[in-house]
């Protein structure tokens, strides 16, 4: 075998070499690294957490910012604006959000007991956003985790106080309403830096073995509602065009009362006047008026007889019309 044999001195002139050339290369490389690590950028949905030496610091708005360089300053980005949804009960597929379901726990999540101690399956949704970035990272070690138990434990303390007839028909909103603000208030008595958006029931239904009786029952709610609704749809018809005949015949009334009125007045303030004109010439108002009278009687009758006072015998009537036209001649 060949000896291998190191110059001493042109060892040692390596590694002066070496050395030489790391002093400049190291503090570039740190250079570098520190104007890389001195700034950075916010996203428009997001804040920024600024930690320094792993304590927090301030946070930043969206946009440029700058810090200290390396591990002096850290920072974690938090999106404050984007709205995030939580399923119980169910699951949607292609979920974004890892805390967004747990499908294990579908069929233990919607069992509930109502407050009449039936059972029913309650499907929810929550949409909550992150509102206090520090609360959010630092108070709580696993916010959602601690919301999702909490969601569950409202929902149920909300549906317990309810009959199961409300919990499945008429009392949706008013459930919804109810478990948002209790929610709410203890995610902040938590310090989780969330806010609710959002309270929705989903599906609502009985257990399995009694779900064909409860449908029986649901649609004989709503033929009665449907029937109900056609009587109040006669009854609205009906009743108005009733009421407007009777209004008419009302007025035809006060019509006819009034024209009675004034005919018996105005007869009563004639016969009034004759009267005093009687009072002033009885004999004359008397002639006058049996021949007024005469004057409307006579032309009415087809056959006419005049007697004279003295004479036993009647006297004829010469027809001038008849005669004229060739009908008749005295009677």
């Amino acid at each position: 075998m060949a000896e291998i044999r190191i110059d001493p001195d042109a060892a040692k002139e390596s590694v002066k070499k070496f050395f030489s050339r790391a002093g400049l290369i190291i503090p570039a490389i740190l250079l570098i690294g520190g104007v890389m690590t001195s700034y950075y950028t916010v996203p428009a949905d997001s804040e920024a957490v600024i930690l320094r030496f792993g304590k927090y610091d301030r946070t930043a708005k969206p946009g440029l910012h700058f810090k200290m360089p390396f591990w002096f300053e850290t920072k974690d980005i938090v999106p404050v604006t984007r709205t995030l949804k939580m399923e119980f009960g169910f699951g949607t597929d292609g979920a974004t959000n890892e805390y967004q379901t747990r499908p294990a726990e579908h069929l233990a999540e919607q069992s509930m007991i109502t407050g009449d101690e039936n059972s029913a399956l309650v499907e929810w949704v929550v949409q909550y956003r992150i509102n206090d970035p520090e609360a959010y990272l630092f108070r709580v070690r696993d916010p959602e985790d601690t919301m999702r138990d909490a969601s569950e434990s409202v929902m149920r303390e909300v549906v317990g106080d309810r009959t199961v007839d409300e919990v499945i028909t008429i009392g949706r909103r008013s459930i919804e309403s109810e478990a948002l603000i209790k929610l709410q208030a203890l995610i902040d008595s938590y310090g989780l830096g969330l806010q609710i958006d959002q309270l929705q029931l989903k599906n609502i239904n009985p257990p399995g073995p009694v779900q064909s009786s409860f449908n029986e029952v649901n649609q004989a709610q709503q033929e009665r509602a449907q029937q109900i609704n056609v009587a109040k749809g006669k009854r609205n018809k009906v009743v108005p065009r009733t009421l407007g005949e009777a209004d008419q015949k009302i007025s035809a009334a006060e019509g006819q009362k009034i024209q009675r009125v004034n005919e018996a007045t105005g007869d009563a303030e004639r016969f009034l006047a004759l009267f005093r004109e009687y009072e002033k010439s009885p004999a004359i108002t008397r002639q006058r008026l049996y021949l007024e009278k005469m004057k409307d009687v006579l032309p009415k009758l087809k056959s006419k007889i005049i007697m004279d006072g003295d004479s036993n015998k009647p006297l004829p009537i010469l027809d001038l019309n008849n005669t004229l036209n060739g009908k008749g001649g005295a009677r």
